[in-house]
């Protein structure tokens, strides 16, 4: 027990101190929980040496971000805000393995490795995305909602990413596996096009009368939330997509009205043991013998993916200004990332070597991302900012 009061306590004061400095020059706090995760890993203070129960934990948070974006968004009317997430992801995807085919030939991989590398690619980050749309106020433009779009899309692009991953491992896998999340996902489809206008659903008075009980709202939250992550995840779709599934039908119950205050203070703090798991995951010592290799993979990753989004977002009819800052956000390699590599590295798909560099790029991608995404933006708010384009959310 002391042992554990201990972790938490300098966990807690870490992040504390991090975050006044991080807020004394405006950036986010998502550098404070990968910059703690990485000071209190193994290879420095040794406070944290079991990455993968953090992780576990950790992955909670995005079960819940996931659930309150879906409490706050309406569901578009507006069919362009469909087609072009559809077609930017698209070429996103043919673009990634055009660069992942380049990395591979240079440095003479296999077809499986490069296509790993090109799932990096077109993979990225929800929660990191997600918080600067949310911070600056694009969540709620036609803009935002077409990034986010995208990354709803990957979401539902994992299921068969995992399985593919799965199958080269040698895993044995039934018709149904394939069929099964692409049914529920033209059924949702559908369900959210006939709520679409619903602007409230009734339950019966039962559920009334938790509005007046915490207790019992904050463990129904949790149910809703982690149940339908679960569902989703055992019909072969990502448990995040669940949640956020979940989000949207809760928010046309009034009578839910009370959950995001009550799972709140949850969803901050598990959100920030995920990027600390993040952190924990740098093998500093890996990075210390091969970090040239490591920094230009980072750099590479940065600028390539920006670039890849920044061109999609202006053949889409967006303005340069708009198209880069795009880029800027869609330029890191996401946490399904992460798991592409573990169950990559695991079924003997990839090397040691692969799998210790791409965790390496993507924490860095993560880190570094935050400060370009702050940076662009800043920049770019001298000018009209891009908060100020047509809003399609709720208030």
């Amino acid at each position: 027990m002391n042992a554990l009061l201990w972790a938490i306590s300098i966990l807690s004061l870490t992040l504390l101190i991090l975050g006044f400095v991080l807020k004394r020059f405006n950036q986010p706090y998502l550098i404070a929980y990968i910059i703690a995760g990485i000071l209190l890993g193994p290879d420095i203070t040794g406070v944290f040496s079991n990455v993968d129960e953090i992780e576990v934990i950790g992955e909670l948070g995005i079960l819940l971000l996931m659930f309150f974006l879906g409490l706050e968004i309406n569901i578009p009317n507006q069919r362009t805000l469909i087609i072009k997430p559809v077609i930017a992801q698209g070429m996103k995807v043919l673009l990634g393995f055009g660069f992942a085919y380049l990395i591979g030939y240079f440095l003479n991989l296999n077809m499986k490795s490069i296509a790993l590398i090109a799932i990096l690619f077109f993979f990225n980050s929800t929660a990191v995305v997600t918080e600067f749309l949310k911070k600056y106020n694009i969540l709620t433009t036609a803009f935002g909602s077409i990034i986010f779009n995208i990354l709803l899309l990957q979401d539902i692009l994992l299921a068969p990413v995992l399985t593919l991953l799965n199958a080269w491992g040698g895993k044995q896998f039934t018709f149904i596996n394939y069929i099964l999340p692409v049914a529920v996902c033209i059924a949702n489809f559908f369900l959210f096009k006939r709520i679409r206008h619903v602007q409230e659903i009734k339950l019966p008075k039962f559920f009334s009368k938790i509005r007046y009980d915490h207790d019992l709202q904050l463990f129904m939250g949790l149910v809703i939330c982690m149940g339908f992550g679960l569902l989703a995840d055992l019909v072969g779709l990502s448990s995040a997509l669940g949640s956020f599934m979940a989000g949207i039908f809760v928010g046309r119950f009034k009578a839910f009205s009370w959950l995001e205050h009550s799972l709140a203070s949850f969803k901050v703090f598990f959100v920030a043991l995920f990027f600390v798991s993040i952190g924990l995951r740098l093998d500093l010592s890996y990075f210390l013998d091969h970090s040239a290799i490591v920094l230009i993979g980072t750099f590479f990753v940065l600028v390539s993916n920006s670039l890849i989004s920044a061109l999609i977002f202006r053949l889409l009819k967006f303005d340069w200004k708009s198209s880069w800052y795009g880029g800027a956000l869609l330029s890191q390699t996401g946490e399904f990332g992460i798991l592409a590599l573990t169950i990559g590295y695991k079924t003997n798909i990839i090397p040691y070597d692969l799998y210790k560099g791409g965790l390496g790029i993507t924490c860095l991608t993560l880190l570094f991302s935050t400060i370009w995404i702050g940076l662009l933006n800043r920049f770019l708010s001298k000018n009209q900012p891009l908060s100020d384009q047509k809003k399609i959310f709720k208030s």
